[in-house]
C-alpha cells in the first residue's frame, strides 16, 4: 500500500553525497518519511550513520539484508510516493537507463513505478558525454524528472555543467512530482 509521504531516496557515489543528508534533514522537518538506499561507493562518501539518525529508519545498503520474507526493495517499492536519487552519478544512470540491477540502488529502480527525480552530480566532462545524455533522454522518455546539473566549478577542479543544483530545488521538484 502507497504512503504518499514516504520518499525512498537513493545516494550514489559521488562527492555530493554529503548534500543529500541536508536533502534528507528537510524532508523529514517538513513531514516526509525518508527511507535511505545507498551504493557501496556512496558510503565511501557519507555513512549510513548519518542518514539513520536523520530518519531512524535504517539504511537500505545490500540486496542480503531483508529484515522478513518480502525483498526489501519490493516492499520499498509498493509502499514509496516517490523515488528520488541525489546525486545521480553517471554510474547509476546508466544503470536505471539501461534496466541493470545489481546493487540495493538500482534494484530499487528497476521495481519502482512511480514519480522518480534524478539530480545529476558529475565531471563535467562526463555528463556531457553522448553515452551519458542519451541515458538521461531514456530516463526522461519514461517519465523521470531531471533536476540539473548547474554549471560551476567541480570537486576535481574542473569547472562547468556537472555541480549538483541546490538542495532547495530538488526539494521543490520532489514537492511539485508528489501533487
Amino acid at each position: 500500500m502507497k504512503n504518499d509521504r514516504l520518499i525512498a531516496l537513493a545516494v550514489t557515489g559521488g562527492i555530493a553525497a554529503f548534500k543529500a543528508s541536508e536533502l534528507c534533514s528537510m524532508l523529514v522537518k517538513n513531514g516526509f518519511e525518508v527511507q535511505v538506499l545507498m551504493t557501496d561507493n556512496a558510503q565511501k562518501f557519507i555513512t549510513p550513520l548519518t542518514f539513520e539518525t536523520l530518519t531512524r529508519r535504517r539504511v537500505v545498503a545490500s540486496l542480503w539484508d531483508a529484515p522478513d520474507w518480502k525483498p526489501e526493495h519490493v516492499a520499498l517499492a509498493d509502499a514509496a510516493a516517490l523515488f528520488a536519487v541525489v546525486p545521480a552519478t553517471a554510474n547509476i544512470i546508466a544503470k536505471l537507463a539501461c534496466g541493470i540491477a545489481d546493487d540495493a540502488v538500482s534494484t530499487f529502480g528497476a521495481t519502482f513505478d512511480g514519480p522518480t527525480v534524478i539530480a545529476p552530480a558529475m565531471n563535467p566532462h562526463m555528463w556531457s558525454h553522448p553515452a551519458c545524455q542519451a541515458n538521461c533522454a531514456t530516463l526522461k522518455s519514461r517519465g523521470a524528472m531531471l533536476v540539473g546539473p548547474v554549471a560551476g566549478h567541480v570537486a576535481c577542479g574542473a569547472d562547468g555543467v556537472g555541480r549538483l543544483i541546490e538542495v532547495e530545488k530538488i526539494f521543490e521538484a520532489i514537492n511539485d512530482r508528489l501533487k
